[in-house]
């Protein structure tokens, strides 16, 4: 069975920092994308940012570009996302995404292109 397991989401003061992680299991990711996606309260689920199976490309959402920075870890097949410069506009449960086929970037910010889902982790940011 295979599972996103994602951690590090808290209440954090506006300014703050947060790195997630999201630790996959049941397969390997190492050859696909993964990406993150949010929600939230009372918006539709948006695209964050997302990563190439090397490590490259990322691609990030215009409204966290220079502040959200993602990485990966294949040999422990998981993903982190080290978010700064936290704002009430992040406040939202953030998604991991596993693409269910390897080796292609396109269409990295549809939800749909996305097989594995994890739970979400809860991000509050504090003004």
């Amino acid at each position: 069975q295979v599972q996103l397991v994602e951690s590090g989401g808290g209440v954090v003061q506006a300014g703050g920092s947060l790195r997630l992680s999201c630790a996959a299991s049941g397969r390997t990711f190492s050859n696909s994308v993964m990406g993150w996606f949010r929600r939230a309260p009372g918006k539709e689920r948006e695209f964050v940012a997302a990563i190439g199976w090397r490590g490259r490309p990322t691609f990030y959402a215009d409204s966290v570009k220079g502040r959200f920075t993602i990485s990966r870890d294949n040999a422990k097949n998981t993903v982190y996302p080290q978010i700064n410069s936290l704002g009430p506009e992040d406040t939202a449960v953030y998604y991991c995404a596993g693409r269910g086929y390897q080796f292609e970037t396109t269409s990295y910010e549809r939800a749909d292109q996305y097989t594995y889902w994890g739970q979400g982790t809860q991000v509050t940011v504090s003004s």
